[in-house]
């Protein structure tokens, strides 16, 4: 661990208008706390806990196993374990994750768009928090 890093965080947005999700990362001593939120109407939705291992056919590239709640009516749970296992896995650290994306009446075309977009805002946190790390 890097000296200082017990109180640091990274941020990052990617996309546009409604397309635009959001992520904070937070270092808490050797953990993580991700929140990632975006649309029209933010909020959390999914949780997620991943906790690092060795992979299970391959010991010797890191994996993470998760646990995950789901609020009520919300399906963020992909996203919430997206960042929850990479970043565990990549960091070697325990990760919680909380996601809530929201798009009224969302179409097919339109979940491409965020989920595109997730995946290019969990490698720029992914390559911030390695400067950090």
């Amino acid at each position: 661990m890097k000296q200082n890093d017990a109180n640091r965080e990274v941020r990052s947005s990617v996309g546009d208008d409604i397309y635009k999700v959001t992520a904070e990362v937070k270092i808490i001593g050797d953990d993580l706390i991700i929140s990632v939120w975006g649309g029209s109407k933010p909020h959390i939705g999914s949780i997620s806990v991943s906790v690092p291992r060795p992979g299970l056919k391959d010991r010797t590239r890191m994996s993470s196993t998760s646990s995950v709640i789901n609020l009520t009516g919300h399906k963020d749970e992909v996203v919430a374990r997206k960042f929850s296992e990479q970043l565990s896995a990549k960091f070697k650290r325990n990760a919680i994750a909380t996601a809530g994306i929201h798009i009224d009446d969302i179409t097919d075309s339109q979940i491409e768009i965020i989920m595109h977009n997730i995946s290019e805002l969990c490698l720029d946190v992914i390559n911030k928090l390695e400067e950090i790390i």
